[in-house]
């Protein structure tokens, strides 16, 4: 088995923690691979590798789902087992007091591969969306125009602060704190959430994964910023067509058991947000 590490650089428990499961790995006979940054803050310099090259069997993310969001989008399709170490963390699989106990399972096999969809903004080099691709102002306080298509066919013509096009695993996360619904990962759809629409009759909608979503900006002079999981961004221009649709293949977790269901009464619960 070959096990890649990546963790948090701005948090200290996290980096002891990468240490930690670096040594414990390696007497377990475990070959690793340190993402570079990470490997000359803890000195392993002799296993340290770029995350774009990384070759392993699956990668250990340290910290949160921002950890998760940016290692995904430029592993080579790795699957993750996640560790938290920040606030909510709802892609990750368990919390960093029972790391040593749960890589006890994985190495013995004791674990199976989740699949999870991912948005291709088309056109834009730009890594593929886990969560949600936005769409928003570059000025705070100004409104954009949008006109948002499925399939060649019309089906909102708006001014709002923003656009969501949110992945079944983003529904928990930007969508969700803007009205969307929270959606299984077996679902396959995608789901369209406007932000702040100054209109009555704009709600989100729920549409299959295979549709092409095309998001139009109307207004001249009103340029925008499309961002992909709060991690990299690109700029759109009056009339640019901005063209999404479910990305070549999903991400890959590694989970010890499911539980979609009580992930979120857990997760959301502790974030503050009253649910069932």
């Amino acid at each position: 088995m070959h096990i890649g590490l990546v963790a948090r650089l701005d948090m200290q428990k996290s980096i002891k923690l990468a240490k930690k499961i670096v040594e414990f790995l390696e007497k377990k006979g475990i070959q690793v691979s340190v993402e570079s940054s990470l490997a000359d803050i803890i000195n392993k310099k002799d296993i340290k590798c770029d995350l774009e090259k990384m070759e392993a069997d699956m990668i250990v993310t340290i910290g949160g789902d921002g950890t998760i969001l940016r290692t995904q989008g430029i592993a080579k399709n790795i699957p993750i087992f996640g560790i938290n170490m920040g606030t909510i963390g709802f892609l990750t699989e368990i919390d960093h007091q029972n790391a040593f106990e749960a890589l006890e399972k994985v190495i013995s096999g004791k674990y199976f591969i989740e699949e999870r969809s991912r948005l291709e903004v088309c056109g834009k080099k730009l890594p593929p969306a886990l969560n949600e691709v936005v769409v928003i102002t570059s000025k705070p306080a100004k409104m954009l125009h949008f006109e948002v298509l499925v399939d060649d066919e019309v089906v909102e013509n708006l001014r709002a602060d923003g656009m969501i096009v949110s992945t079944p695993s983003g529904s928990t996360a930007y969508s969700m704190s803007a009205g969307g619904p929270i959606v299984d990962p077996n679902v396959d759809a995608f789901i369209i959430v406007p932000i702040c629409p100054f209109k009555l009759s704009a709600r989100p909608l729920v549409v299959p994964d295979n549709s092409k979503i095309k998001i139009k900006l109307l207004k001249k002079g009103k340029d925008a910023i499309v961002v992909v999981d709060g991690q990299a961004e690109d700029k759109i221009t009056y009339m640019e067509e901005l063209t999404l649709k479910k990305y070549k293949s999903p991400a890959y977790f590694v989970r010890l058991k499911k539980g979609f269901y009580r992930r979120i009464r857990e997760k959301l619960t502790e974030g503050g947000i009253a649910f069932l």
